[in-house]
């Protein structure tokens, strides 16, 4: 890992699950020494800006997320001065949460442009909720928020010199692919959509076609394939019954996080996560 990290590198998007709460919780479950890091379902990447590895493999299925990462990294100026034209306004925001029911146009959009809509729709819709509907489309209403940052050039500025000191390869593909490909000595974090503790508590909107428990299983399956080649793995998921079954060979605990989205305020507060290890 870096012997010295910039306080300044710290998530760009607010996402649902994030891990910025649990850093005290997960930091000390770490393998002592990590080489090579790699995070398959990256979201905002709260660990993955608090930790600062050297090299990464970091992926999410998203590809309006890894687009933003990918813009951070290789042209964050103009990113800067994209976001700075944004205006937290109704109006506007219903202007470019529309962008992308016209396809043609939203095609011809450069990677810059869809970057910074991405932010400033995050960071100006309700909850900082990222969802999509099943078209693909951005779906979340205006936030109302008074005076919120879209333009956060000192931490954009931060994560883009990370991103481009270290050798962090980044990708949209199917996380099993990257899990294949990764050295022995490796050590993987996953952090994928959440089983749902409830029939009407699942939140799949972060991408198109969702996380079944068919996709949970094959899941625990990679997990199993990992822990046969040698690479050590933690990961995070809801503490239900499925997911204790499926995971019970290996080192479970149990673990306190706040949930804030939620669309009922006073369902908003601490549930139990699990936190399962293939190494002690």
């Amino acid at each position: 890992m870096k012997k010295s990290k910039n306080k300044l590198v710290a998530p760009v998007l607010k996402w649902v699950g994030g891990k910025r709460q649990l850093l005290g919780t997960l930091t000390p479950l770490l393998p002592q020494r990590i080489t090579t890091y790699c995070e398959p379902f990256v979201g905002g990447g709260a660990l993955l800006f608090d930790l600062q590895p050297n090299t990464a493999y970091v992926n999410d299925i998203n590809g309006d997320l890894i687009r933003v990462y990918n813009v951070i990294k290789s042209d964050v100026e103009s990113l800067i001065s994209a976001l700075q034209d944004y205006k937290n306004e109704a109006d506007f925001f219903y202007t470019v949460r529309d962008w992308d029911r016209d396809k043609e146009k939203y095609s011809s959009l450069s990677d810059v442009q869809k970057a910074a809509r991405i932010l400033y729709l995050n960071k100006t819709c309700y909850n900082g909720l990222f969802r999509v509907n099943n078209a693909g489309e951005f779906n979340s209403p205006f936030g109302n928020y008074r005076n919120p940052n879209i333009v956060n050039a000192p931490t954009l500025r931060a994560v883009s010199s990370y991103l481009n000191t270290a050798t962090v390869h980044l990708s949209s593909i199917d996380y099993a692919e990257v899990l294949r490909a990764l050295p022995r000595e490796a050590f993987v974090y996953l952090d994928p959509p959440y089983d749902p503790v409830s029939d009407t508590s699942s939140f799949t909107g972060y991408s198109k076609g969702g996380f079944t428990r068919d996709d949970q299983i094959r899941l625990r399956e990679c997990c199993d394939e990992l822990t046969a080649r040698g690479v050590k793995f933690m990961l995070s998921n809801s503490s239900t019954d499925f997911i204790r079954e499926q995971y019970a060979a290996y080192h479970i605990l149990t673990v306190q996080a706040k949930r804030a989205v939620n669309s009922v305020s006073t369902k908003r507060g601490e549930v139990d996560e699990v936190v399962v290890r293939n190494y002690e």
